[in-house]
């Protein structure tokens, strides 16, 4: 059975290599960022009334603030604040947001038990290989049914970083997973609505996977079948996956400790679904290439992966005039026409005054798409877009994959770039601090750093991101 087997490496003896740890550090990195920004914006302000309401012993805190609340609530604000401007990295194969559901767990549990930053970024990298390859074992199988992948991996991903901290033993972290089983899902309903529900599923999940560790150190059991017996996940969850056997769920224990998942997460250059993103890179590449200004174009036509089209081409709903800020990113029309009048998307793109403008939305009913093939997974698609200008002319554009991860990796400059557009002038001493922490003593210096960066700041200090 998997879930034993992943228990024992899980709390085992983890050799993690030099290039995993700094892959891990990356996107600790950028994850702290995010939540940065996302409290400066006040974007994931409901889940940090909350979080702050339930209070409980003073574990954890709340990242971009000095609140300490205990860490079950901890996580729940600090995984919305990671996701919430839709800016966190994504792993191609699982399309999973994995620091979204990894540093809530790793932070608060960390915190909670006086961990160090060697035993923080280790635990982090076994959540990392959890979150990875329990989504990557049924590829878009979760969003096929309805269901966000992040959160349903995120809760056992949670459920191992708790466990490790803990010091928990792999019986007792096998029933930790049987447990964090029973709270897997998230809806996607929000697409057709522009609802923030996909905003919380990273705090929701990250929330059960430390209260599934809990209760089974308290002697609750869990099925040791969650992922691999029947009624387990993918069977309950992936069920059309599962009838037609196209979920590997022994790969989830394939080359653990040889093949690191933790350096094929990709980082997002731009705050939006990333599904679109292949298809944003390749206009640019085809305006580019024509030499023309974006007031020529006539039309604009993209080839999208058939998995990608339901997310972000999604004809139920209003691709051209999206009903929220939110929906507005999972609108490809919307994105790619924003990305070719400005030349770059930031999270101004989709405030309120960004959805107001009529040559966006004029551009983006201009925007047709076809299916394109599905030889490769959804996240790692090539991008395609033909542009069609004002005298006749088509020029096609081109990228292998989205930039930010796979064969295109984010720079170190763009990734400093980013930092600095959601952190401000802090953004240097935290990348030192995150890059520091195997050798930290415990979290206390990126907490406080991030809560300095999140406070106000007079106008000519700030950094919009």
């Amino acid at each position: 059975m998997i879930a034993p087997a992943l228990a024992e490496w899980v709390v085992g003896t983890v050799e993690v290599p030099v290039a995993v740890e700094q892959a891990a550090l990356r996107h600790l990195l950028d994850g702290l960022g995010n939540a940065v920004a996302g409290a400066r914006l006040g974007a994931a302000a409901p889940a940090v009334a909350v979080a702050t309401g339930l209070g409980g012993p003073p574990e954890a805190t709340v990242l971009g603030t000095s609140t300490r609340v205990s860490a079950p609530a901890a996580a729940l604000a600090n995984g919305t604040l990671v996701h919430a401007l839709d800016f966190d990295d994504t792993h191609a194969g699982g399309l999973v947001h994995a620091t979204a559901v990894v540093l809530p767990a790793a932070f608060a549990v960390g915190e909670e038990t006086g961990a160090d930053g060697r035993a923080v970024v280790d635990a982090a990298v076994v959540g990392y290989e959890v979150a990875c390859r329990v989504a990557a074992a049924a590829p878009h199988a979760f969003h096929a049914g309805g269901l966000h992948a992040t959160m349903v991996a995120g809760v056992f991903s949670s459920a191992a970083v708790a466990a490790r901290l803990a010091g928990l033993d792999a019986a007792t972290t096998t029933h930790a997973f049987g447990i964090a089983g029973s709270q897997a899902g998230g809806l996607l309903a929000f697409l057709g609505t522009g609802a923030s529900t996909k905003q919380l599923h990273p705090g929701f999940a990250s929330q059960a996977g430390i209260l599934a560790a809990r209760l089974a150190a308290a002697g609750a059991t869990g099925p040791e079948t969650v992922f691999d017996g029947p009624h387990g996940v993918y069977q309950a969850l992936a069920p059309a996956a599962w009838a037609a056997g196209s979920v590997d769920a022994g790969s989830i224990l394939e080359g653990l400790g040889q093949r690191w998942e933790t350096t094929r997460i990709g980082i997002k250059p731009w705050p939006t679904c990333q599904l679109a993103h292949a298809s944003m890179a390749a206009a640019q590449v085809a305006l580019a290439e024509s030499g023309a200004t974006p007031d020529r174009i006539r039309a604009v036509h993209a080839r999208v992966h058939p998995d990608s089209a339901p997310v972000v081409c999604a004809t139920d709903r209003d691709l051209t005039r999206p009903a929220s800020g939110y929906a507005a990113k999972f609108s490809l029309p919307w994105s790619v026409a924003a990305i070719l009048l400005d030349g770059r998307v930031g999270t101004d793109t989709y405030s309120p005054d960004g959805l107001r403008r009529p040559d966006v939305s004029s551009l983006a009913a201009r925007v047709t798409w076809e299916e394109g093939d599905p030889a490769v997974v959804a996240a790692d698609a090539p991008g395609d877009v033909t542009l069609v200008l004002d005298d006749g002319r088509t020029v096609t554009g081109h990228v292998d994959r989205s930039p930010g991860g796979g064969s295109s990796p984010l720079s170190e400059a763009a990734l400093e770039a980013k930092l600095t557009g959601n952190v401000g002038a802090r953004a240097g001493a935290l990348a030192d601090v995150l890059r520091a922490l195997p050798e930290a003593p415990d979290l206390s210096a990126p907490l406080t750093l991030a809560a300095e960066a999140a406070a106000p700041v007079p106008p000519s200090e700030e950094s919009s991101p």
